[in-house]
């Protein structure tokens, strides 16, 4: 579930978002309405571009409050001490909503390049000569060797933390899928089933940011082993509904994940979620 490598965090006097770090979509004046077919919607209008923000450099002890909260909740189990840790997680850690947003950039990348890789394998479009997703070389193969074929055509290995978390993510997200969907076939996913892979990937990859930068804190303050797993699996189910209940919102709104605007629909719901979450440290 999570700790394996996990640290007390970055520390300060480096870039709260590194710069191997993908930047965000553009933003954009509209995007269309969803009429919930899951087709393509119009290309987008793109807005005037606003001059990037200069990505700050992280205080010391960026992480400071966050722990104190965090220690708190892992050995009281306080929900208001979890979201308070969140909150100090986004305005102190990472600089507020909108620079937290930015460093999960590699995450709004992910996200769009996995709906659009399901979008494409369900309409039958060919892959292309040794993809490890033709469907020839994927026949008759288990569920769990296809989700790995799709975690490489997605998020091959770099080297980086980013992408080891964002592949973990993804296998995640794929395993709910089949739990909640035990007939579904990988390789032609219905829409729900598509947008529901997408918003569980990005919750995911928001927990794992947030026990890599934590949950050394959860280890060590947690009495027992019994307790930081219990911990952490609270944390993970918190922070789920947190980005269901954002993308829920855009969705309503009607902004739901059609292709065509992934990316933009993923990159709203974690600047919603953040901005939440930043409120919590008020």
């Amino acid at each position: 579930m999570g700790t394996s490598q996990s640290s007390g965090g970055p520390g300060g006097g480096v870039p709260m978002v590194p710069p191997w770090t993908p930047p965000l979509p553009p933003d954009t004046a509209d995007v269309g309405s969803d009429d919930g077919s899951g087709q393509e919607d119009p290309a987008p209008q793109t807005a005037p571009v606003a001059p990037v923000a200069p990505i700050p450099v992280a205080a010391p002890a960026r992480f400071r409050g966050t722990r104190r909260s965090l220690g708190d909740y892992v050995r009281s189990g306080d929900g208001r001490e979890l979201r308070r840790s969140l909150g100090h997680y986004v305005r102190s850690g990472y600089g507020g909503a909108g620079t937290a947003t930015r460093r999960f950039g590699g995450t709004v990348t992910t996200a769009d390049a996995l709906g659009g890789m399901l979008a494409r394998v369900a309409a039958g479009e060919p892959a292309p000569p040794g993809s490890v997703l033709d469907p020839i070389i994927l026949s008759g193969r288990s569920a769990q060797e296809i989700m790995d074929a799709v975690v490489e055509a997605v998020r091959p290995v770099d080297g980086t933390q980013d992408a080891e978390a964002d592949r973990a993510s993804i296998r995640d997200a794929l395993s709910e899928l089949l739990t909640l969907f035990p007939e579904a076939d990988l390789l032609n996913l219905d829409p729900e089933q598509r947008t529901f892979a997408i918003e569980r990937f990005t919750a995911n990859s928001v927990f794992r940011r947030f026990d890599l930068d934590t949950g050394k804190t959860i280890i060590e303050k947690a009495p027992s082993v019994e307790v930081a797993l219990a911990r952490l699996k609270e944390i993970r189910n918190y922070i789920k509904q947190s980005v269901a209940a954002a993308f829920r919102k855009l969705r309503d709104a009607g902004r739901g994940l059609t292709s065509g605007r992934i990316g933009w629909v993923v990159r709203r719901a974690l600047e919603e979620t953040f901005a939440v979450f930043e409120a919590y440290s008020e």
